[in-house]
């Protein structure tokens, strides 16, 4: 129950309960007498006085709130009542759940002290995947020159040369009809290929399947190392596509990707192949995965999109990179076929 208080003529303060500082200053404020009874207005100095004790008498109560809260800081999640000894003046403090304001720490920048470790960690990421793409390439790049690869380097060699030589006459050979449906039938196997092993990774991740997962990590940087070898020759060979220029496939007519040698979809897809045909070794999967790479480059080539030696030489080099790179990264212990080879990671 607020005080209350009564005045007549020179000041006198009856109350009927405790007054609190901000009563006094209330009525003092408003009476044309001071506290000794004389008919002055109070003094600036006297009011300045008033309205320190005022605020030192908050500030201490402010803090024995606090105070007797701060004993809730705890990790049970029962209710906690308050007490006897909680209450001032018969009304009982709340009860601060301190935990519940409870701030991560900022760094001197003013920053969440968990920014700085996840930082850190993407950059190591970064800086690992770039270190290991240009193993890969160097890897790549050098293999050719190996001695025990000079065989097959003979062999590719031999082939792409025997189908430039004989590409044209081949050409004019292939059977007519519906160019859409070998295109067709190409973008399906191919979109099959790789809609199955996006799903066969994003299964790995989910159930935490090492074998599942590894085989979608190796097929993306395959393809990520595919391109970078297949871009240049694009840029390099610029080759004309048939029905292009005089119907030759002459080269160095183009100077920008997409031309025809050599075939991107047939060396894309036998990467992709490869790569899942070694990381499970059984027969119905090594049928449906170079199934869908013979569907794909035959399609294109019956589609009259590529010449012969394109898709050959395309073929071959999704060959060699997917092998490449599944024995220089995969995991002896979760596939039979693997082994490694160049060099660790």
């Amino acid at each position: 129950m607020p005080p209350k208080l009564e005045q007549s003529g020179p000041m006198t303060i009856t109350s009927r309960t405790t007054a609190t500082p901000e009563a006094y200053l209330s009525l003092l404020s408003a009476s044309k007498f001071d506290v000794f009874g004389n008919p002055a207005l109070m003094s600036s100095h006297l009011e300045r006085d008033l309205l320190d004790i005022n605020k030192a008498v908050l500030a201490g109560f402010t803090a024995a709130v606090f105070s007797v809260a701060a004993p809730c800081q705890t990790l049970s999640l029962r209710p906690v009542l308050p007490s006897a000894e909680t209450s001032f003046a018969g009304t009982h403090l709340p009860n601060f759940q301190v935990q519940a304001l409870r701030m991560d720490p900022l760094t001197e920048d003013g920053g969440d002290s968990g920014a700085a470790p996840k930082s850190t960690e993407r950059n190591g990421l970064i800086g690992r995947i770039v270190k290991r793409g240009l193993q890969d390439q160097k890897g790549l790049y050098a293999a050719p020159f190996k001695i025990s690869n000079l065989k097959w380097d003979a062999v590719v060699l031999a082939g792409t040369g025997a189908f430039l030589a004989t590409d044209r006459r081949i050409e004019k050979h292939l059977p007519g009809g519906n160019h859409q449906i070998y295109q067709n039938s190409s973008n399906v196997a191919l979109g099959g290929l790789a809609a199955s092993l996006a799903g066969l990774w994003a299964y790995g991740i989910k159930t935490e399947n090492l074998h599942a997962k590894e085989t979608g990590e190796l097929e993306l940087e395959t393809l990520s190392n595919t391109f970078l070898v297949y871009a240049p020759m694009q840029f390099i060979a610029g080759r004309q596509r048939p029905g292009e220029g005089n119907g030759n496939g002459d080269f160095w007519r183009h100077h920008a990707m997409n031309t025809s040698f050599p075939g991107g979809h047939a060396m894309f897809t036998w990467a992709m192949a490869t790569v899942v045909a070694h990381e499970y070794p059984k027969p119905w999967v090594k049928a449906l995965a170079y199934g869908a790479a013979i569907t794909v480059t035959g399609g294109r080539f019956l589609a009259q999109d590529h010449w012969s030696s394109d898709m050959f030489i395309g073929a071959a080099l999704g060959f060699a990179i997917g092998t490449h790179i599944f024995h220089t990264r995969c995991d002896p212990e979760l596939s039979p076929s693997c082994h490694r080879h160049s060099f660790d990671h």
